[in-house]
């Protein structure tokens, strides 16, 4: 693990598992956000979860917005035992409850801050459609988990 020769992102931090096993992606971990982190620690300690990697995944799709296809890279992909004989796998993605809703209009927000939430929904609408027809193929379930799942 050479974690250590890597630079903190600007906004976010490691992961350092303690079940280095489970884990099952490139090294350093970086958690973009303090919720990105407490979902590692909730993959690393949780049994059911048999194995987990972060920012693995990468989904094509185009972007409505620069008018392009790009690809997307949901933060987590997780192995959960469900009892049967096969894993569940889910891909992972961690947002606030209030980027998984269309943006409010408001005349209290600036043009420019009305126009960023709009590009910034329908750019997350395509990446999740996107992801949601992957898992499809592949027989696996899309998740968005928010703070109200992540601090029940």
């Amino acid at each position: 693990m050479s974690y250590i020769k890597h630079k903190v992102p600007r906004n976010g931090t490691f992961y350092v598992p303690k079940f280095a096993g489970k884990y099952k992606g490139d090294y350093p971990i970086i958690c973009r956000s303090e919720w990105e982190r407490v979902f590692c620690r909730w993959c690393d300690i949780n049994p059911g979860v048999l194995r987990w990697s972060s920012e693995t995944v990468a989904i094509p799709y185009y972007d409505p917005v620069r008018l392009k296809k790009r690809r997307y890279y949901p933060d987590f992909a997780i192995n959960v035992d469900d009892g049967s004989d096969r894993d569940k796998i889910f891909i992972i993605e961690i947002k606030p409850y209030k980027d998984t809703k269309p943006p409010t209009r408001s005349r209290a927000k600036s043009e420019k801050t009305r126009i960023t939430e709009a590009r910034s929904w329908v750019t997350n609408l395509a990446k999740w459609t996107a992801a949601e027809n992957f898992c499809k193929s592949k027989g696996y379930e899309f998740k968005i988990i928010t703070e109200k799942e992540l601090f029940k």
